[in-house]
């Protein structure tokens, strides 16, 4: 460990959300998300991301024809192993049959356990995107379903699957998203059938159920090939999906259904099948 490290106080002045988007697409680390903005740390520099959030506001300004201000101030602490600080904020969770909980904690009795070590990964199952996701994936997978969980993360719900008596693929366009997805399977003693880094077009296979956690742009672009991947009768959970960007999203996917909407806070989870 380093003896120093940088920690980012980044304070926006609106559209929250779009700018946390821009900071998952960007950063190769996690980031604590506060009332007016993010907080970032790393043992690197992070003027470079700073940098970039200023772009990203003046970007934002000139295409929303508005002002977006945000302000960073980046400060050099001393190390004092704030991953472990992180960890030991994590609690356990309880979503539907599944149970998440660090490495360090004791497994449910009662419940699907699912251990997740935060320090791999942002998908721990408290954001109400991917809480929502399990709950479908809890609903609607059977034993022996084909799965593919497009943009895998942490890995998280390509596991919950897996602890149903799913097969699963996984892919991500982060090789460390890859990476951590591996490392949390087998802190499960799971593996994935396969995964890679790239699209869910690199694959020839037809899935009972496809699943897609990632942002709403990002949704309607994969959108053909989210829909090529599923077999007949197939279940496709789109989450990831703010509610204000919900009929943008499904004009995309005016050929499916919706078997279910799950809302949670200003986030949808939606569960679509396509038309016969």
């Amino acid at each position: 460990m380093q003896e120093y490290y940088y920690e980012l106080v980044v304070k926006v002045s609106s559209h929250h959300e779009l700018f946390a988007d821009f900071l998952n697409d960007t950063l190769p680390v996690g980031f604590e998300e506060s009332e007016d903005g993010f907080v970032i740390r790393s043992e690197d520099d992070l003027e470079t991301i700073a940098w970039g959030l200023e772009q990203f506001a003046e970007a934002l300004s000139k295409a929303l024809n508005t002002t977006v201000e945000v302000e960073t101030k980046q400060t050099k602490l001393k190390n004092s192993d704030w991953v472990a600080m992180y960890q030991q904020s994590i609690e356990p969770l309880e979503i539907d049959k599944f149970y998440i909980h660090p490495t360090w904690d004791e497994p449910h009795k009662e419940l699907i356990n699912i251990a997740i070590d935060p320090a791999l990964a942002f998908g721990t199952g408290h954001h109400p995107t991917t809480a929502s996701a399990l709950r479908a994936i809890s609903k609607y997978t059977k034993p022996n379903d084909t799965l593919i969980d497009v943009g895998c993360g942490s890995g998280i719900l390509g596991i919950g699957a897996m602890k149903l008596g799913a097969v699963v693929d996984a892919c991500d366009t982060d090789p460390i998203s890859v990476e951590n997805s591996i490392k949390n399977a087998e802190l499960n003693n799971l593996a994935f059938r396969n995964i890679w880094e790239g699209s869910c077009s690199l694959t020839n296979e037809k899935y009972n159920i496809v699943v897609a956690n990632i942002v709403a742009d990002v949704l309607t672009f994969i959108a053909k090939d989210l829909k090529e991947a599923m077999a007949d009768d197939a279940i496709l959970i789109l989450s990831g999906i703010l509610d204000k960007y919900e009929k943008k999203v499904l004009a995309f996917y005016k050929d499916c259904e919706i078997v279910e909407r799950i809302a949670q806070d200003e986030w949808v989870t939606l569960v679509l099948k396509q038309k016969k």
